[in-house]
């Protein structure tokens, strides 16, 4: 229930960390806008959730549904969302990062389940970092670095050392691809000597071609213990999991293309198919009825592995998906899905290359005459008089769209708007692509186009 009069509020941020927080127009009335206060007054970026003390209870906390169960003077207690990492599909343990909440344009996105164990939050690195090994093995590499860098002598490697380095290097490569193609043992293999110099190989032309091709083999052999462990990403390409004319080892394939991180997640621990199922109905429940975003977004994440399995192995078409999984259509969870999928910012990453390459199309687009240049002329003058980044930013896309031939008016209806989300869905994608590849005039238009 809102009050007219100024409401003071006893906020828990932390075991040590207690706050209190003045609202001069009283409680508010959505529970979203009273988190939302939350998070600006504080500062925080992770995804909130509320709980209020109940007196008829002896003071204990429930979870706030809503802001009439608050009053005046009352306790509540800010419970933080963190994202859960596995450090290897080989570990069973699963480590906190409480403090590196995900924010775009103010939004918490949860990379997936908080107990997925499949969950890669990161692309390929441009220096792959090479990990530590065992105290024995690290202790012999130093005494090696040390007298090659003397002497130029090369160390002489025991098999269980040799085994010890594949087996640490391989899981950390899994963190980041289960399919690395060539290039990528490349890169590794050539991180792998410039750390440790005593490791490079006589004879070879570039002193660790031997090193990749036994990352090649032992990558392999590495994915077929995880088959057998039960790694979702791995045992859908068992025959066991192809249909009997497809089975075949090299036969439908399945794994991830292009940036695909997360390709087929597994279920979060303890998750079945059928409790998965249980947990769609339940979201389609809260999208119909318009519940709290931070509930769908939970669920939205939760059921991330379940949605993606079923992309892979259904391929449904666009319209069944959409019945099934109606929150996904949505721009926060959009942006989201690709979070999750590719382990990259849409929006940061697609305005970061726009800032990059904005000189380069500006001079493109001045260049060309005609009917195009009028058209672009007054959203020129404003993009000339204006230093706001983000209403430059706007000019430049709206210029882009009319030099690619397109009817910007269907996409902006305010060139004066200052919001960041006007340009979404597959003209986002598209353009997005087109600055990572540092493609601009006439190249630019003909990716477009495709």
């Amino acid at each position: 229930m809102a009050h007219s009069t100024t409401s003071r509020l006893k906020v828990i941020l932390g075991d040590n960390n207690i706050e209190k927080l003045t609202l001069p127009n009283g409680i508010p009335e959505s529970l979203d806008d009273l988190i939302g206060t939350i998070r600006s007054t504080f500062g925080l970026k992770c995804s909130l959730k509320l709980q209020y003390m109940d007196q008829d209870f002896g003071n204990d906390f429930f979870n706030l549904n809503s802001t009439a169960e608050l009053q005046d003077l009352g306790t509540i207690k800010v419970i933080q969302q963190t994202t859960l990492i596995s450090a290897t599909a080989s570990s069973a343990s699963v480590s906190s990062e409480s403090d590196d909440c995900v924010s775009l344009a103010n939004d918490t996105i949860l990379l997936s389940s908080p107990e997925s164990l499949s969950s890669r939050t990161k692309q390929w690195p441009e220096e792959f970092p090479i990990p530590q090994f065992s105290y024995d093995t690290e202790l012999q590499l130093v005494k090696g670095n040390s007298e090659c860098q003397v002497g130029n002598k090369l160390l002489t490697l025991s098999s269980r050392i040799k085994s010890d380095i594949l087996n640490r290097v391989v899981e950390e490569i899994y963190r980041y691809k289960a399919y690395p193609e060539d290039a990528h043992f490349c890169t590794v293999a050539e991180a792998l000597i410039k750390k440790h110099p005593c490791l490079k190989e006589p004879g070879s032309f570039n002193g660790c071609y031997g090193w990749k091709q036994r990352l090649k083999y032992k990558m392999g052999n590495y994915r077929t213990q995880l088959k057998v462990l039960g790694c979702a990403e791995l045992s859908v390409n068992s025959l066991r999991s192809k249909s009997t004319m497809d089975a075949f080892p090299a036969k439908k394939v399945k794994r991830p293309k292009r940036a695909e991180a997360n390709f087929y997640p597994s279920f979060p621990t303890g998750e079945t198919q059928d409790s998965m199922e249980k947990e769609r109905i339940e979201l389609l429940t809260d999208v119909k009825m318009n519940n709290e975003q931070w509930v769908i977004t939970d669920k939205m994440a939760c059921t991330f592995a379940y949605r993606r399995q079923e992309v892979v192995n259904q391929e449904p078409s666009i319209q069944d998906f959409k019945d099934r999984w109606p929150a996904l259509f949505h721009q926060k969870e959009i942006n989201a899905e690709f979070l999750r999928l590719m382990a990259v910012h849409l929006e940061d990453m697609f305005f970061a290359q726009l800032d990059i390459h904005s000189s380069q199309l500006i001079r493109v687009i001045r260049a060309k005459g005609g009917s195009t240049h009028q058209k672009n002329a007054d959203i020129m003058d404003i993009l000339d008089q204006t230093e706001n980044i983000h209403l430059r930013r706007e000019c430049v896309l709206k210029v882009l769209i009319i030099f690619l031939g397109e009817d910007a008016d269907d996409l902006i209806k305010n060139i004066v708007t200052l919001d960041q989300r006007t340009f979404k869905g597959i003209w986002s994608i598209s353009l997005w692509q087109c600055l990572s590849f540092e493609r601009t005039g006439k190249d630019c238009r003909s990716h477009l186009k495709t």
